[in-house]
């Protein structure tokens, strides 16, 4: 798995050298010489804490501050990031390991400024892939380098295919609701992260999701990543929270993303503050407050309570 990891790695981080195809032929398209492609793995130790939610609003935040993102939906067996963005594509990453497609031919273009790679919806077939599949796979991913961000929206819970995404990726966030269960799940997944990935170099971030307050967001996170260091020996950091906001679950009924559907709903800010975070740069609303905010919840915590209405 280190070996599949640092592959990915080094894909990546070539952004120097044109993308080729699964024949090995130039793609002719020669990307930014010294740009590096930021990998960012979502994962969770559960379903249903919104995960898939987070990877398409999180990339379409990005996309706003001028970065070309690419979601890549590597859920391989239950896929819906297109659920989520109202499209049926024709093709997918069944077609890519099946080798009928390659990786650029099944990329797609969105309204929202990104673009998507379908995941296998239904294919319980290729929910673990073998070494071979997964080598192959892996090679196809070089299309990806052309990106600024690749968010990979990876399976609920542990299988092969997420602990290599994780280990591969620049950035992990695990992400949790402050329900017992998926407090439990989500430190059940961090602890594997620990144990399954040998050399493990990567940024563990947590995000907590369906918060009503930063102060609960803040709590849960350190009970998670207090058990974690004292047990595990894992640094994890806490990257933020998003509140939670009748604006998700009516967005996801209409099948469009709640940051474009309200940019100034809380839960949209609280996104755009993690991509702040993320790139550790300060984040200027567009609320005229004249502010900017250089790390996500740290001294200014209650007074973000305070704007979002708490």
């Amino acid at each position: 798995m280190e070996d599949q990891a640092q592959a990915l790695r080094e894909i990546m981080g070539r952004r120097e050298n044109p993308a080729r195809d699964a024949a090995g032929n130039p793609a002719g398209t020669r990307p930014e010489q010294g740009k590096r492609t930021r990998i960012i793995a979502v994962a969770s130790g559960k379903g249903g804490v919104g995960k898939t939610n987070l990877s398409v609003n999180l990339a379409i935040a990005y996309a706003r501050t001028g970065k070309r993102v690419i979601v890549m939906d590597a859920d391989l067996g239950l896929a819906n990031v297109n659920v989520m963005l109202n499209m049926i594509p024709k093709f997918n990453l069944y077609h890519v390991i099946r080798k009928q497609k390659t990786m650029r031919e099944i990329i797609l273009d969105t309204e929202y400024g990104i673009q998507i790679v379908a995941g296998a919806s239904g294919f319980s077939k290729i929910a673990n892939l073998n070494e071979e599949e997964r080598q192959g796979f892996i090679n196809e991913l070089y299309t990806l380098s052309q990106a600024d961000i690749v968010i990979i929206d990876t399976a609920a819970g542990v299988s092969n295919n997420v602990l290599g995404f994780v280990a591969a990726a620049d950035d992990a966030i695990i992400v949790t609701t402050p329900e017992p269960t998926a407090i439990t799940d989500a430190y059940g997944i961090i602890k594997i992260i620990a144990t399954e990935i040998e050399n493990l170099n990567i940024g563990l971030k947590l995000v907590v999701n369906r918060v009503h307050s930063v102060t609960e967001g803040r709590r849960v996170a350190e009970r998670i990543i207090n058990i974690s260091g004292q047990f595990l020996n894992l640094k994890v950091e806490y990257l933020g929270c998003i509140y939670d906001d009748p604006i998700v679950p009516a967005s996801v009924l209409r099948q469009k993303p709640f940051i474009v559907q309200d940019p100034k709903a809380k839960a949209s800010i609280s996104v755009a503050h993690l991509v702040s975070r993320i790139e550790k740069t300060e984040y200027a609303d567009d609320k005229g407050f004249g502010r900017f905010m250089k790390k996500l919840f740290g001294r200014d915590e209650e007074r973000l309570d305070g704007r979002l209405g708490r």
